[in-house]
């Protein structure tokens, strides 16, 4: 697990913020604006969330974003892992090999627990949470 947020997983965060509230629906163009990015970068971010059904996808020129769920119901883990994959892929933070209790690196222990404790705090943090 990397120790930073990526730009995706960031704008995913903020677009279901965006989506939130009493917007009917947004298109791609002026949820971009809203969030300070491309048309392009919106389509990349929102497809994750649509297939997790947490944002529904409506084309046409009548079509656009709108939020499918509470967000109170959905944790920034998920968010991030819909957005960029697993964040527990058992790489060693010190070797570029798989790490394990068996064999572990010098920081296996410590890195196991910080990470547990970070994982359980993304995890029990709703998205609606979070700032915009």
């Amino acid at each position: 697990m990397r120790l930073e947020v990526t730009r995706r997983a960031d704008l995913a965060v903020r677009a279901l913020r965006a989506l939130d509230g009493d917007v009917a629906r947004l298109k791609a163009p002026a949820l971009a604006e809203a969030l300070g990015t491309t048309p392009g970068f919106v389509a990349q971010v929102m497809n994750p969330l649509v297939r997790a059904g947490w944002v529904r996808s409506d084309p046409g020129p009548t079509g656009g974003y709108t939020l499918a769920v509470a967000l109170d119901a959905v944790s920034v883990l998920a968010v991030i892992e819909a957005v960029d994959g697993a964040t527990d892929q058992g790489r060693c933070v010190v070797e570029a090999k798989q790490c394990n209790a068996a064999r572990p690196c010098a920081l296996h222990v410590a890195w196991s627990d910080a990470r547990t404790r970070l994982m359980d705090s993304l995890a029990s943090t709703p998205v609606m949470a979070v700032g915009r």
